[in-house]
């Protein structure tokens, strides 16, 4: 695996070229090899644990998302003309409990961990969860669940600006609603993963109307 080399001003480029595009052009369409790479981008992401609380659902059926247009009020435009239009799902207590059928095929089958490590890893999970952080209740798990998730969400956002990709984060919904919905006409078992987010990519029909604006860096960091 080689080390990286690109530049630090075109990381910085791509942070500035990226903004919450709100209508896409229409006439372009994210290819298949770019949206895989962004995508990619989400699986690679860290996770408090390394255990990847997230599932992305790519919705290109228009009638699927003439569905999610009642129950998404900030998304309306951008399921009309993204390219792409993804769902982001998080798990809730029955996947991420730290005695769950899938944190043990975490531990056992795509990390494999030995046994030894398997027990003992288990054991700082269960401390973390009951102990550190008091992940007591359904809703603190999938809180705890989504803030992973939305890690993933920062780098797909970041790697599409890199390559010149727009997209739009959208929290704009109504919860309950839409994993009704999901549940309903998506085939998503909202007992096992929650609606955390949604995401449009593609490309701006217009560029933004002001500059990016930005609080004083020195006014967000403090050297002790």
């Amino acid at each position: 695996m080689d080390t990286p080399n690109i530049s630090k001003e075109d990381i910085i480029n791509a942070f500035m070229y990226r903004h919450a595009t709100k209508e896409f052009d229409v006439t372009k369409k994210v290819t298949e090899e770019d949206i895989n790479f962004i995508l990619k981008t989400g699986n690679l992401s860290p996770s408090s644990f390394g255990f990847e609380p997230w599932h992305f659902v790519v919705v290109q059926d228009k009638e699927l998302r003439a569905l999610l247009k009642p129950v998404a009020w900030g998304a309306p435009d951008k399921l009309d003309t993204a390219s792409h239009f993804v769902l982001a799902l998080s798990m809730k207590k029955p996947m991420i409990k730290w005695d769950a059928d899938y944190i043990n095929h975490m531990m056992k089958e795509v990390k494999q961990f030995p046994k030894d490590v398997i027990e003992m890893y288990s054991t700082f999970y269960k401390e973390f969860q009951e102990r550190d952080f008091l992940l007591d209740t359904d809703k603190k798990l999938f809180d705890w669940a989504s803030k992973q998730s939305y890690i993933a969400l920062g780098n797909m956002l970041t790697s599409a600006a890199m390559i010149g990709i727009d997209s739009c984060p959208i929290e704009g919904f109504h919860q309950e609603k839409a994993e009704a919905l999901l549940s309903d006409k998506f085939g998503i078992d909202t007992q096992k993963y929650g609606l955390s987010y949604m995401v449009a990519f593609g490309y701006r029909k217009e560029d933004p109307a002001h500059p990016k604006s930005r609080r004083n860096f020195d006014d967000i960091v403090t050297w002790k």
